[in-house]
């Protein structure tokens, strides 16, 4: 069974067990430089080793949130960042702050999630220009390779382990021998070319505790599906709408029950009641919010008339039924994506 690996974590000894996000960490103790160049007096295996994490250090990021510290990679000059899910899960309305490898700090925030295959993505929230790593193919993901792990492990940033790709499972997850340590969650697996063939999540443990060195991670092909799915949010621009109108914990809402047009109300009913609810009327045409009931989840995040809902857990809203399905499935939380005017924020709600 998988489960994050935080400084709250309780694990129970379950023999050869998968203890899934076993990589969120303590905060950073210290701050590793990039090395130069493989001096060309050490043999061949170094000088790919010392050249991988050359070109690739650069871009990996340690990511903090209040309660853990994990790691992530650049994909973009912009400054996306791709990461896991767990890592993120505690910040609060999304916001982390994300450190590069000369030790300057920026705020970030969460763009949308993938739980089931524990990515997420975030932006960080400045106008400079990144370096990047790159994603592999299918093609450059090869049983036997050797691979290279960089993160944070414990909060040592610019970590390298080495080891080979041991297994690739049928759902594409990956295996490796590389060790992985918690505060290695969300940095990448590389290959010998400098590539991202993975996103490092978990690792095997018999007690819940020591490292086996058998390690997992969310492979390339499935973290690009993921970035597809997500491009109109990740192309949306974002702007933070005032503090006061946003919260990361909201008590249990009201939920969403479909009427005729011209509008879509989401008001109590008996038949939803246990149901988590909105408490929105919505425009079916486009989605922008006639009415926000008063005392409801909608009226605590700040909603307002004229909003507009374009996303749900990272997925584009294009009927409210969508909204209606995934609250009637009882979800424990969720992520809102807004738009306001020209602005465009996240807000994501724990039932």
């Amino acid at each position: 069974m998988t489960h994050p690996m935080t400084s709250q974590a309780k694990s129970k000894a379950i023999a050869l067990s998968i203890l899934s996000a076993v990589l969120v960490s303590i905060p950073s103790f210290s701050k590793i430089s990039p090395v130069a160049a493989a001096p060309i007096d050490f043999d061949s295996e170094e000088k790919v080793t010392m050249e991988v994490y050359r070109s690739a250090n650069p871009a990996v990021v340690t990511i903090k949130t209040a309660t853990s510290t994990g790691s992530g990679s650049i994909i973009t000059p912009e400054g996306l960042v791709i990461t896991n899910e767990h890592v993120i899960r505690d910040a609060k309305n999304g916001n982390v702050r994300i450190i590069n490898t000369q030790g300057k700090t920026y705020n970030a925030q969460v763009l949308t999630i993938d739980r089931k295959n524990d990515l997420a993505l975030v932006r960080i929230l400045a106008s400079d220009r990144f370096p990047t790593l790159p994603l592999a193919d299918q093609n450059n993901i090869l049983v036997g390779q050797k691979v290279f792990a960089i993160g944070s492990p414990f909060g040592l940033s610019g970590t390298l382990t080495t080891g080979i790709l041991s297994r690739v499972a049928q759902g594409g997850d990956l295996q490796t021998d590389a060790r992985l340590n918690p505060g290695n969650s969300g940095g990448p697996l590389l290959n010998s070319r400098g590539e991202m063939i993975g996103v490092n999540k978990a690792i095997l443990s018999p007690d819940g505790r020591s490292n086996s060195g058998i390690g997992f991670a969310t492979s390339a092909p499935i973290a690009k599906a993921f970035i597809t799915r997500s491009a109109a949010i990740i192309q949306s621009p974002i702007a933070s709408l005032p503090n006061s109108s946003r919260t990361s914990t909201i008590a249990p809402v009201v939920s969403t029950t479909v009427a005729p047009s011209p509008v879509v109300p989401v008001a109590n009913s008996d038949i939803n009641a246990a149901r988590p609810q909105l408490g929105l009327v919505l425009n079916p045409r486009n989605l922008m919010v006639y009415e926000v009931q008063p005392n409801s989840i909608a009226s605590r995040m700040g909603l307002q008339k004229g909003d507009r809902l374009i996303g749900l857990n990272g997925a584009p809203i294009r009927d409210p039924q969508q909204i209606t399905s995934y609250l009637s499935q009882r979800p424990a939380i969720a992520l809102l994506t807004i738009a306001r005017s020209n602005s465009v924020t996240n807000y994501q709600i724990k039932f």
